[in-house]
């Protein structure tokens, strides 16, 4: 790859949502080398903190009835509860390929501030993100709904250890052309020497 290949890459990716796909299936082998990328980014001692689970075809189901019972008996205890929220909890995941959920594992053992563990997951999902770009396939990380849940993590089958950090949505996107915008650099840049 060319370092303008590579430049195109990161300045092409996109978050692309649930209501831009087409509804037909991610092959599971893009999705397998999302996950593998994903295991490739730095972390500080490797600890490598990420976690995740896939959800496709049929199970999409379980992952909607997951998030929306939690939401639900989590919201109804708090007088917070939404019904559009609800409805959405069951009806959007059915609107992806595959949903992985992304979880932080802490190693206490390794004595790794609770930051850098974070940091490294949010490298792992933006592999993921420019995976996806590379395969023309569309994603994005959702943090919300049941994310910051307390113990939301533990309808996974996590423990204590892991943090729910959130839901990657992958899907074939009606188009991959929308333009991207950031102020520039200069802005945010203090250059010293």
């Amino acid at each position: 790859m060319s370092t303008t290949d590579f430049n195109t890459l990161i300045k092409s990716r996109r978050s692309v949502f649930q209501n831009e796909y087409t509804g037909e299936r991610v092959e599971d082998n893009i999705v397998k080398q999302m996950l593998e990328n994903a295991n490739w980014a730095p972390n500080h001692k490797l600890t490598e903190p990420w976690r995740f689970i896939v959800y496709t075809g049929d199970s999409l189901n379980t992952l909607a009835k997951l998030q929306a019972d939690l939401y639900k008996a989590y919201t109804t205890a708090d007088g917070s509860f939404k019904e559009e929220r609800y409805q959405n909890l069951w009806v959007k995941p059915k609107l992806s390929s595959h949903i992985i959920v992304v979880g932080m594992h802490r190693d206490v053992k390794k004595s790794v501030p609770e930051i850098e563990e974070v940091g490294a997951v949010f490298c792992a999902v933006q592999n993921m993100y420019l995976t996806a770009t590379a395969y023309g396939i569309g994603c994005y990380l959702s943090t919300g709904g049941i994310t910051y849940f307390e113990n939301s993590q533990k309808i996974f089958g996590w423990d204590d250890t892991v943090k729910l950090i959130g839901f990657m949505h992958i899907g074939v996107p009606k188009e991959l052309k929308r333009q991207g915008n950031r102020n520039p650099l200069a802005e945010k840049l203090i250059w010293n020497g």
